[in-house]
């Protein structure tokens, strides 16, 4: 998001953070803001007027008000009429808004019953398993596939395997792409889940599994070097051979001895 969006944006974050705290119940607030993003997404005309900046903004919330009381909590009617009173550069942006409050929602309550690191590792490990085998990615990427059994094919593969958190955003990430991948909508929420405690992920990449003091002294390192917690998402790669490499973001620290190999076979062909 820029300019307008990305302010609006920060002011809705502030408001959930403030509802949230008034002892909102987080499920129920994420589960509702996920379909006011559905009907806000699926309705291009009421999209539009929602987000129009010429119209003025007790007008939006009115229409807002008249759509959705009763059918949601109070908590997520004061949000949702707050998105829609603000400025946003792209009508695109109102339903991102609204997606991602509803995301950090489920997030709030993971971290309230302690469970923010299953969250994190769950959305990674399930993102890795998609990316491993094709058939499955098929299945819950294709727009072919109704909705109703892709949820049926997760609860089957992850119920009671996984916290009820990470199955609720896995799902949704399936069921409901928004032009994504379904791998794309996993990073997005597992970014999400990470900010709430202003961690970084680092995605870790190794040929031998790291010990607990291992995986601590490295998150150690690399939060003293970023300046913010580290998360750590551990990929067992024989590629790497020796050593390890590290991508926060969009910068690769990379140790391992095949990165060195290939760089030293650059050199003798050069």
């Amino acid at each position: 998001m820029r300019g307008a969006s990305r302010a609006s944006l920060a002011e809705a974050n502030e408001r959930l953070s403030a509802v949230l705290a008034s002892g909102a119940d987080a499920v129920q607030l994420g589960d509702e803001l996920f379909s006011v993003a559905d009907l806000l997404d699926s309705e291009s005309a009421l999209r539009r007027t929602l987000s129009d900046p010429s119209l003025p903004a007790a007008a939006k919330a009115g229409l807002a008000e008249a759509l959705l009381s009763g059918k949601v909590a109070a908590a997520t009617l004061e949000l949702t009429t707050g998105l829609v009173r603000a400025h946003w550069s792209a009508p695109g942006d109102l339903v991102d808004a609204a997606e991602q409050l509803a995301v950090q929602a489920i997030v709030a309550g993971a971290d309230d019953q302690g469970g923010l690191d299953d969250l994190e590792d769950e959305l990674f490990r399930f993102g890795r398993i998609v990316d491993a085998q094709p058939d499955l990615r098929v299945a819950l990427s294709s727009p072919f596939v109704a909705a109703e059994r892709k949820q049926r094919l997760i609860e089957a593969l992850l119920a009671g395997q996984v916290t009820p958190p990470a199955l609720r955003l896995i799902s949704r990430a399936a069921m409901y792409p928004r032009g994504r991948s379904l791998g794309a909508s996993l990073e997005e929420y597992a970014r999400l889940a990470a900010r709430r405690r202003t961690r970084l992920i680092a995605e870790v990449h190794v040929a031998a599994e790291l010990s607990a003091d291992q995986r601590r002294r490295l998150a150690t390192a690399l939060s003293a070097a970023y300046g913010h917690d580290v998360h750590l998402n551990v990929v067992l790669d024989p590629g790497v051979i020796g050593g390890m490499s590290v991508r926060i973001s969009d910068e690769l620290i990379d140790g391992s001895l095949a990165s060195r190999l290939a760089a030293l076979r650059r050199k003798l062909a050069a």
